[in-house]
């Protein structure tokens, strides 16, 4: 235990393969850590929301998405059909964690289900579900949050079907717990999250410096492929493909949209080039996403033009009054609207569109604004924020470069947690350009 607690300690700024745990020790990891979130998490979360059983229904290789995060290190997929009882007795304090499966579910959830005694799986569950007599039973089925929607139809008519009638009306949307389990993080995450915006934070400054780039030899797919092999010979992995674009003096600002669809592949990095990128990587169940940006020295420069420096700033500043909003309680589109306003009253032309982070990329929580839809996003935005949960705090500024004649946007997104004493950065964010090549004692971030 404390041999894994220091190992994730010590990042340092240069990242190689012998920092990253092995597949052991990350089994380890997980494991630890699904006990503590079984055990002290969810019980709170089951409060929280109402829910006294949580029923989850899996296929092999067609899991709900929220049992895919509680399967054991060893498992990738379902076997078979599982299904996962959880049930809070309040009163007394206990939570039943039951697997009704021909396997133990790891350490965690035992097999309730002996085949030679009742070989009818859905009769089992049955059988369980009277000797507790819930108030609600949860499934996860719900409308806006597609991560809680993960009870496929076969699955869900059988259960009705075996279910007795007595407890029809019992039966709720498992959404708000579901959301829960997802959105929340526990204290040791946290600890372990830091060192994941350290690692993806590290492999962007090598992306965006002469390690990787010779201005008029590198393209941008180039960057693009060389970060993806690099999370490879890390033995990592990634959710998306990295993406990176350039701003520069003689091309007109194109739709956002640009950034990520509609650009060209293959563009040759220049001197004068504002670069950017878009990137995350996975490690230990969690996700990070990062968009950075950096100059490309043109000769006789030693930093990136003032213009620059202040267009960044500028995001900065959107960044600082949109983190100043998030309150307990306060739902995304509330968050959003009240900070494109205030941004807006200080002569910034802001875009919101934050997305939460964690167990997923695009996670489930509060969607906090959309590039297209500045106006609110119904039903997602409708969530509250709740403490201990994460987003990628992700937006951009629309700043008017006249020494270019032209507008350039400063796409930003960095990792932030929200807790109970307010909102932190979970490792830093950007607030100077990377320069490339690299100025001895430069940091951007």
């Amino acid at each position: 235990m404390k041999k894994l607690i220091i190992l994730l300690l010590i990042f340092t700024t240069q990242i190689n393969a012998q920092q990253i745990l092995s597949e052991k020790d990350r089994a380890i990891v997980v494991d630890e850590i699904l006990a503590d979130r079984f055990n002290n998490l969810l019980p709170k979360l089951m409060d929280r929301t109402g829910i006294d059983m949580w029923i989850l229904i899996s296929r092999e290789y067609n899991e709900d998405p929220v049992l895919k995060t509680m399967l054991p290190s060893t498992w990738l997929n379902a076997r078979r059909r599982t299904i996962i009882l959880f049930y809070r007795d309040k009163e007394k304090n206990t939570l039943d964690k039951l697997a009704i499966a021909r396997y133990n579910f790891g350490d965690n959830i035992v097999s309730a289900w002996n085949k030679d005694k009742e070989p009818n799986q859905w009769k089992r569950l049955m059988q369980l579900i009277e000797e507790r007599n819930p108030n609600t039973i949860g499934l996860n089925y719900s409308t806006h949050f597609n991560i809680s929607d993960g009870l496929d139809k076969t699955d869900y008519d059988e259960f009705m079907q075996h279910l007795p009638e007595k407890y029809n009306d019992k039966i709720v949307s498992a959404e708000k717990l579901a959301i829960a389990w997802i959105e929340t993080r526990t204290a040791r995450e946290m600890v372990i999250y830091s060192q994941l915006v350290n690692i993806t934070h590290t492999i962007i400054a090598e992306a965006f410096s002469e390690k990787v780039i010779t201005p008029g030899i590198t393209s941008t797919s180039d960057v693009e492929w060389w970060l993806r092999q690099k999370i490879t010979d890390l033995g990592l992995k990634t959710w998306f493909h990295p993406s990176v674009d350039i701003q520069r003096s003689y091309e007109v600002l194109k739709s956002h949209i640009y950034s990520f669809d509609d650009r060209p592949e293959d563009m040759i990095i220049l001197p004068g080039d504002l670069l950017h990128c878009d990137f995350g990587i996975t490690y230990l169940r969690l996700n990070t996403d990062c968009q950075e940006l950096a100059y490309v020295l043109k000769p006789n420069e030693t930093e990136a033009p003032l213009f620059l420096r202040n267009a960044l700033a500028e995001g900065n500043k959107v960044q600082d009054i949109f983190t100043s909003n998030f309150e307990t309680g306060k739902t995304g589109n509330q968050i959003l609207l009240k900070s494109l306003q205030e941004a807006k009253a200080e002569g910034l032309k802001p875009s919101i569109y934050t997305h939460p982070l964690g167990s997923y990329g695009h996670s489930s929580g509060p969607t906090i604004g959309m590039w297209d839809a500045q106006g609110g996003v119904q039903g997602a935005g409708d969530y509250p924020l709740f403490p201990n949960t994460v987003y990628a705090i992700e937006l951009n500024a629309t700043v008017n470069i006249p020494q270019w004649q032209r507008d350039i946007r400063i796409m930003l997104e960095e990792a932030g947690f929200y807790g109970e004493n307010g909102f932190r950065y979970v490792n830093g964010r950007q607030t100077k350009l990377l320069l490339i090549p690299r100025l001895k004692n430069h940091q951007g971030n």
